[in-house]
This record gives C-alpha cells, sequence and structure tokens, in this order.
C-alpha cells in the first residue's frame, strides 16, 4: 500500500510546508500550521466565461465593451450604502463577524426583502434546520412564497445540483467552514475545504450571474477564519461589528470592488431583527453630558457619511513610576503623540499623569482629523475646566502644534449645524470654504495653543 503523503498548511495565509513549523514563515503566526493528506493536482478546471456564456479571450483595452449593470437596491438603505450603492449581480459578499452578531439575521432580513422585489433566493443552511431558519423568518417577519427556497446542506455536489435545478438569483451560504468538497479528504472547516468551496462557488458566481452571500467565522482575533485566499477572492468582504452589551451593530466594508471601503452602516438589533439607524450622530451623542470636563464632539467622516462622535479623555496623576496610556477605539499611538505634542507645546505636565481615552458609544476613530477633539477633551480633564455642549472640533495637529486642513469640511459643518451646534472649530486655512454658511459660529484656528485658550476659556 502506497504510504499517504502529508503536508502542513497555515490556517492564517494558506501557506505550505513539507513539515511542522511553530512561526509561519510567510505572515509570522505562530502554531497556525494544521496537517492535511496532500491531494491530487486538478486537471478539470473548467474554464473561466464571461457573463453572456462565451469562453474568455484576448482583447484589446480600447476595443472593450462597457455595459452599465444596474445595482439591485433593497430596502435597507445602511446595506445598500456599505456596498457602494447597492448588489451587483454576479458578485460575492463575504460577511464575518463574531458569533451571535446578527449575520445570519441581516442576511435573512435581506433575502426576504429581494424575495418581495421578485427576486429568487436560495438559502443554504449548513448550521441550522430548515425548522429554526422559519422560526427566526417568523420572528423578524419574513414571508415565505415560492421565490424564497431553503436548503440545509453542506455537499458542495448536492449544492450544485440544487442551484441548477432552482436557478436562483441570490445564494446564501450560511457558513462556509461548514461546507465540505467530497472529493477532499481534510476535515470539513481545513484550509484546503475553504479554498475548494470558495473556488467552485465563485466559478458559479461568474458563470451563471448568480450573487452569492458567504457567512465567515471570525478567528479570536476577530480575522475570518481560514487563509487570506478566501478574501482575496471574492469581490466584497464586511464586517459586522458590535458587543452583547450595546444593541447596536456596525457594518462596515474592508474590501469593495465595486465602491468605497471607507462607508458605514449602523443597525439596532431589536427583537424583530436589525433596524437601520438613519442618523448615528443621535445615537452616539444621546448620553451626553452638558457641560462635562474631558469631553469633546468631533465631526468624524466614514466615506461619505459625517458622524459626530463624543471624545471622553480621564486624565488622573500616576500612582507607579511609568504613567499609562489607555485608549479605546482610538489608536493608542496617536494619544501618545497628541500628548506629547500638549506638553510641549502647550505647556502642560502630562508627564506623570495617567490618561484614559475613548470614543463612546464603541465607534472605531481613525483619521487625523480627530486630533484636535481629543487634544481637546486631554486638556479640559487635565484642568478640570468643562467644554460648551455646543462646540465641535475638526482639525490635525502637527507635531510643532499647527492646525491642519482636513477633508470634507463643508460636509462636517453642516452635519454640526443640522444638529444644533453653535460653534466648530476648523483650521484656519479651510475657514474661507465656509464662508457661505450661516446658522454656525466657525472658528478658525491657526494653532493648538489658541485652540486650546478659545475653547476652555
Amino acid at each position: 500500500m502506497a504510504k499517504t503523503k502529508t503536508q502542513f498548511v497555515c490556517s492564517n495565509c494558506g501557506f505550505v510546508s513539507q513539515r511542522y513549523m511553530g512561526r509561519c514563515a510567510n505572515c509570522g503566526a505562530w502554531g497556525t500550521f494544521v496537517e492535511e493528506v496532500m491531494q491530487p493536482e486538478k486537471v478539470d478546471r473548467k474554464s473561466r466565461v464571461n457573463l453572456a456564456g462565451q469562453v474568455a479571450k484576448v482583447e484589446r483595452l480600447d476595443e472593450v465593451n462597457i455595459e452599465e449593470t444596474p445595482r439591485i437596491k433593497t430596502d435597507n438603505e445602511e446595506f445598500n450604502r456599505v456596498l457602494g450603492g447597492g448588489i451587483v449581480p454576479g458578485s460575492m459578499v463575504l460577511i464575518g463577524g463574531d458569533p451571535g452578531i446578527g449575520k445570519s439575521t441581516l442576511l435573512l432580513q435581506i433575502s426576504g426583502q429581494l424575495a418581495n422585489l421578485g427576486k429568487k433566493i436560495l438559502y443554504i443552511a449548513g448550521e441550522e434546520s430548515a425548522s429554526q431558519i422559519k422560526l427566526r423568518a417568523e420572528r423578524l417577519g419574513v414571508r415565505g412564497d415560492s421565490d424564497f427556497l431553503l436548503f440545509p446542506e453542506t455537499d458542495m455536489k448536492q449544492i450544485r445540483q440544487a442551484i441548477d435545478e432552482a436557478q436562483p438569483e441570490f445564494v446564501v451560504i450560511d457558513s462556509i467552514q461548514t461546507m465540505q468538497e467530497p472529493d477532499i479528504s481534510s476535515s470539513v472547516g481545513s484550509v484546503s475545504q475553504i479554498r475548494e468551496t470558495t473556488a467552485e462557488l465563485l466559478q458559479i458566481a461568474k458563470t451563471n450571474n448568480i450573487t452569492i452571500f458567504i457567512v465567515g467565522h471570525v478567528t479570536k482575533e476577530g480575522a475570518i477564519a481560514g487563509p487570506k485566499i478566501l478574501e482575496h477572492m471574492v469581490d466584497t468582504v464586511l464586517y459586522f461589528e458590535g458587543d452583547n452589551q450595546r444593541s447596536f451593530r456596525l457594518l462596515r466594508a474592508v474590501k469593495n470592488r465595486f465602491g468605497s471601503t471607507n462607508e458605514l452602516g449602523v443597525f439596532d438589533m431589536q427583537h424583530g431583527g436589525l433596524v437601520e439607524v438613519a442618523n448615528p450622530s443621535d445615537l452616539f451623542l444621546e448620553e451626553r453630558l452638558a457641560d462635562a470636563s474631558g469631553s469633546a464632539v468631533v465631526v468624524a467622516m466614514e466615506g461619505t457619511r459625517p458622524i459626530l462622535v463624543e471624545v471622553q479623555a480621564l486624565v488622573t496623576p500616576t500612582v507607579f513610576g511609568n504613567a499609562q496610556r489607555t485608549a479605546s477605539g482610538i489608536d493608542r499611538n496617536r494619544v501618545s503623540l497628541l500628548m506629547a505634542v500638549l506638553e510641549k507645546r502647550a505647556n502642560l505636565l502630562l508627564q506623570n499623569q495617567d490618561a484614559y481615552v475613548r470614543a463612546a458609544g464603541g465607534v472605531r476613530l481613525d483619521e487625523p482629523a480627530i486630533d484636535l477633539a481629543v487634544a481637546i477633551a486631554i486638556a479640559s480633564s487635565y484642568n478640570d475646566i468643562q467644554t460648551r455642549s455646543t462646540d465641535a472640533f475638526i482639525g490635525e495637529i502637527g507635531l510643532t502644534g499647527e492646525i491642519r486642513r482636513v477633508p470634507n469640511v463643508v460636509e462636517r459643518v453642516n452635519e454640526a449645524k443640522k444638529l444644533g451646534f453653535k460653534r466648530v472649530f476648523v483650521p484656519k486655512h479651510v475657514a474661507e470654504q465656509l464662508a457661505d454658511i450661516e446658522g454656525i459660529q466657525i472658528i478658525a484656528t491657526k494653532t493648538l495653543s489658541g485652540a486650546l485658550k478659545t475653547a476652555l476659556e
């Protein structure tokens, strides 16, 4: 009997090694190698075809015909925004998130909305039975008719046959880690299984112009489980974020071939399912205390949408030898840098102070325009001076203490005006763009020290 040949595959990036390695030589992850039986190379891969059913051919760039494909809009505007304006036919969308965050709930609601538009849906469940999905659909108010089909199956041969027979326009795979290719001898959820099943689904989507939504599990670090090739193969990667302590959920795109990756969708998880939040700024500011020290409001941009978020800071004398710098929702290195600028350019003695900075509401802020609000919050807490509840702050801080310009300042100021703010601090170099805006006081600041003097007077 021939000896079975094995290989070791990194479950994080898919790197293949002939021997076990403690650390992956490709991605640097520790303890991620799993042993798998080597599979013979397949030579019966189908040729890639285009959406018209024709075999691909070599063409000159200027001779390629472009056909504008209309996007399919659902009733959920937040979902449409994150996808770039709607669902692109024939695309593959991967949705990842923590267990119980609401991935299956979101896709079940979207499937129901598409069925109401006359689209044919095939919902393939690898983790639930048909009766369990039916119970959840009744709770969510999703109607089941002839256009909404359920298929609890994990065998890719059976799934291919069901897709050929049903001819759906949309397919939901829940989840990709439970699907298995019978010709692959490795266990369900292994790197080989995930890679082969995703490749098969990609061929089905592009050949038959079927939109496929894939649910992906995440690791303890928050990344989608399986090799990185899984994210490279799909057209769009969405992450569903949130926690069990808050009812709202955030949907953001980290990859999108048909739109921006900066858009953010906000949902509120209720008993009847996910409800879109049309104005997230009200949600992030509803519990803010008026005239509190250590608090400042920033107008951040999430894609094309401005969002007002409260930045909170607590500065206290340290009881240890080295002062602590703790941040939540904001990069810790950015907080340390801003505190160094405050100490050097604004004469605040912060080297013996512990600082705790967070973005209220659990949102994550990572753009330079939040610098001024973070600095104001830290200085307000250090001096124990209240900030005005009707002030908003926009601006990047340089290492020399200057306030630098940021993009989309007109949209940010208009959003602050709409929510009732009376003053907004902006970089001096962009003040001329705001000359036509009335109903809100524009305070143009050139330096950090000047902004602190005006905001904390």
